[in-house]
């Protein structure tokens, strides 16, 4: 096989791709540009602070830059929170009481949501321990929301009703922001107690709208993922109207004092460019995706999304078909890492999993979903789920080191 001739080959199909990712880039970069400005953004807003961190400007103008960017009330943006498990637990717990229920309209959430959840059991501090009901609604076969039975699954007692829209470890389409909206608009006219939640992670930036653009009451990610832009070092934010943020932020520190109080001895400095950078990065990150999926669906492998399919969030799912393979392309991608490249990826059963993961995330950021990373539960059809790239050369290199390593392990 020539594997730069299979590439480049690739590349030239990806061309239309590519340009459309660039376009929205641009408007994106100028969203952010003008949010900055705005707020009239200056080095003062770098500085750390201590202590209960009382009227921190550069806590304070982040939060509100990010309301104005998803088009909210309020926002939450903290690096006292840990992933996007976290802030999505954080959002449950601040918006439900014992005697609620909670819906998914996107299916069974993602793996790590399920001990937040409670779905086996009464984990310690789960929902379930709390008292909250929960039920999944499963997306159509052809991966769409089920609108119909979301609205006919609504109890007096539903007062969340939350969307993921991400695949996750789930072979289907991510759900845009747009393809939300009709739901969004139905359970709102039908309920309008209900909160609407939206999973965001992944999801940043690929879209021209984001899930509260069109309605959702709340969205919820990692800074670790699109939105940090490769540079913020941990954190995570929430966005929404005035009355959920108060309820959620009530739940991040306590009663009373909500969102007035958490310093950050280190600077805040690495957000803010790292939202400034995000646009952009993410549309590395999207190229470095298309070419993936053009690469292996040449060698005959199965791919979602298509590589000329539309996007809503940046990962790319590949079926291997076998552990060898999955293994193979996870090493490969481990060994064209900046950090960590001479590692060999194992699988290995990691908490909040309920299948041994096999992960390959040689990144600077420890997890960084942006950062060019793949991983996978290692259950048939065998399927790697590849994210990230802050640089499409970046992405282009570790295909090149991919493909040399199934090729190696005679996968190929």
């Amino acid at each position: 096989m020539d594997i730069q001739s299979l590439i480049s080959s690739c590349e030239q199909d990806c061309a239309v791709q590519f340009s459309n990712f660039d376009k929205r880039s641009l408007e994106g970069t100028r969203r952010v540009l003008k949010a900055f400005s705005d707020h009239q953004v200056a080095t003062r807003h770098f500085s750390p602070t201590t202590g209960y961190g009382y009227d921190d400007i550069g806590r304070d103008t982040l939060e509100s830059i990010f309301a104005q960017l998803f088009g909210t009330d309020a926002a939450i943006v903290r690096p006292q929170i840990a992933s996007g498990t976290h802030a999505l637990s954080l959002a449950l717990f601040g918006l439900l009481l014992p005697g609620d229920h909670l819906l998914a309209a996107t299916g069974m959430p993602y793996d790590t949501l399920e001990s937040v959840i409670g779905k086996d059991g009464k984990p310690v501090g789960s929902l379930s321990e709390m008292g909250v009901a929960f039920d999944a609604v499963p997306l159509r076969e052809d991966g769409g929301i089920d609108l119909n039975a979301v609205l006919a699954a609504i109890r007096p007692e539903t007062r969340v009703v939350s969307l993921q829209r991400s695949r996750g470890y789930a072979w289907r389409d991510a759900i845009s922001p747009m393809q939300m909206k009709p739901l969004i608009e139905r359970v709102h006219a039908l309920r309008p107690d209900i909160t609407v939640m939206v999973d965001n992670c992944y999801g940043a930036f690929v879209c021209d709208e984001e899930p509260t653009h069109v309605g959702a009451d709340v969205a919820v990610g990692s800074m670790i993922k699109n939105i940090g832009g490769g540079l913020a070092p941990t954190g995570g934010y929430i966005v929404g109207t005035a009355r959920v943020i108060e309820r959620i932020a009530a739940r991040l520190t306590a009663p009373g004092i909500g969102r007035e109080v958490g310093s950050y001895a280190a600077s805040y400095q690495p957000y803010y460019q790292g939202l400034f950078m995000a646009p952009h990065t993410v549309a590395q990150a999207l190229k470095t995706a298309v070419l993936a999926a053009r690469i292996f669906e040449k060698l005959g492998m199965k791919t979602s999304p298509a590589y000329d399919a539309p996007r809503a969030d940046i990962i790319q799912a590949i079926e291997m078909g076998t552990p060898e393979r999955l293994t193979a392309l996870c090493r490969g991608v481990q060994a064209a890492s900046p950090v960590d490249s001479f590692v060999t990826p194992e699988a290995w059963d990691m908490p909040g999993y309920e299948d041994p993961v096999i992960m390959a995330a040689g990144t600077f950021v420890s997890g960084a979903s942006i950062e060019l990373s793949a991983d996978a539960p290692m259950r048939p059809p065998y399927a790697a789920y590849w994210q990230g790239g802050l640089t499409y050369e970046h992405g282009r290199l570790a295909l090149q080191s991919v493909l040399e390593s199934l090729i190696r392990d005679g996968c190929l």
